[in-house]
């Protein structure tokens, strides 16, 4: 199905019972969250014990938000996330916040990698319909161990505005208001849809993945003030562009453009004269918009995790960001 733009569907003032739980995630998301794709095997396979590893890593630096996805390695994240949390110890439920997404189904079956080598077997089925989102709820579920998420996201629901809307958000909303679940948001590579979404459904959150960094800052055109005005939290995802913002060549997932390439050095030597590391910068900038709640880290090891929350506790001066906002 293809979205089509000109088909409204009822804002948040007009459904009954609809409410935000932006508030209550606020609160317990924390500044900084890990997002789990990297341990479902992004771009290159990770080991058990290095999963384990980063994980346990993580939690031992005050992480307490966890962000996973059966797309992640065809539910590997989803798998070994789960194991890590039975292996907490009791006392430490209450502290887990942990949010999956609804919109690809996984069938037995041999299809594309979709950037996950390493986990074959499984076919992404695109589904946003009400059978699909509570099967791929019941599934996720079963992966992970657990009876409840705190915070399901509607994944990457591009060309399927209609069947996103009209059936797997009210299906969401069907699960939170009966406490199945305890909060809904879309999470997409895009800002234009997801204010869509915000000015047309009662989501308490959104993770917006890369469009909001220190090289593209278009969530700040609409959805962050528009999220602000909600009270709809904003995770934001995607900070380094998928690794250009941290010492690497690729952006938005594929090699980067000669001319985005020069931009990131650019910000880099900006970074370099006031003597702070361009991921760290990178790592910060979002938080400076007041919509933005939590800051995800897509770690693969342990030694990234405490480099990356080393640099997140970096002090930037801010004539740094002056002239970073200049030099965006």
């Amino acid at each position: 199905m293809t979205a089509r733009d000109d088909q409204p569907t009822p804002g948040p003032e007009s459904m009954p019972g609809a409410r935000s739980a932006a508030g209550v995630l606020a609160g317990r998301l924390g500044r900084y969250g890990l997002g789990t794709a990297p341990l479902g095997g992004l771009f290159a396979p990770v080991s058990e014990q290095q999963a384990e590893q980063t994980l346990t890593a993580a939690w031992q630096a005050g992480i307490r938000y966890f962000d996973t996805a059966p797309h992640y390695g065809s539910g590997l994240a989803e798998e070994r996330l789960g194991r890590f949390l039975r292996g907490l110890p009791a006392h430490a439920a209450g502290e887990v916040v942990v949010s999956t997404k609804v919109g690809r189904v996984l069938v037995p079956g041999q299809g594309a990698e979709e950037g996950f080598p390493g986990r074959t077997g499984f076919v992404r089925v695109r589904d946003y319909t009400r059978d699909g989102v509570l099967r791929s709820l019941d599934d996720s579920l079963k992966r992970t161990g657990l009876d409840r998420f705190d915070l399901v996201f509607i994944h990457d629901p591009d060309d399927y505005w209609e069947q996103a809307a009209g059936q797997a958000y009210p299906a969401l909303a069907e699960l939170r208001d009966q406490g199945v679940i305890g909060a809904i948001g879309a999470g997409m590579n895009q800002t234009r849809m997801l204010t869509r979404f915000v000015r047309e459904t009662d989501l308490d959150a959104v993770l917006v993945a890369g469009r909001y960094t220190l090289l593209d800052r278009s969530a700040a055109e609409e959805l962050l003030p528009e999220c602000e005005r909600r009270g709809v939290a904003v995770i934001a995802g995607g900070v380094f562009n998928s690794g250009i913002l941290a010492g690497g060549a690729t952006y938005d997932y594929d090699t980067a453009p000669p001319t985005v390439l020069e931009r990131a050095r650019h910000l880099e030597r900006v970074c370099a004269s006031h003597g702070v590391p361009l991921p760290a910068a990178a790592l910060r900038f979002p938080h400076r918009h007041p919509a933005v709640t939590t800051v995800l880290i897509g770690a693969r090891s342990a030694e990234e995790i405490t480099e990356d929350l080393a640099l997140a506790a970096a002090d930037i001066p801010d004539a740094l960001w002056e002239d970073l906002d200049h030099a965006g």
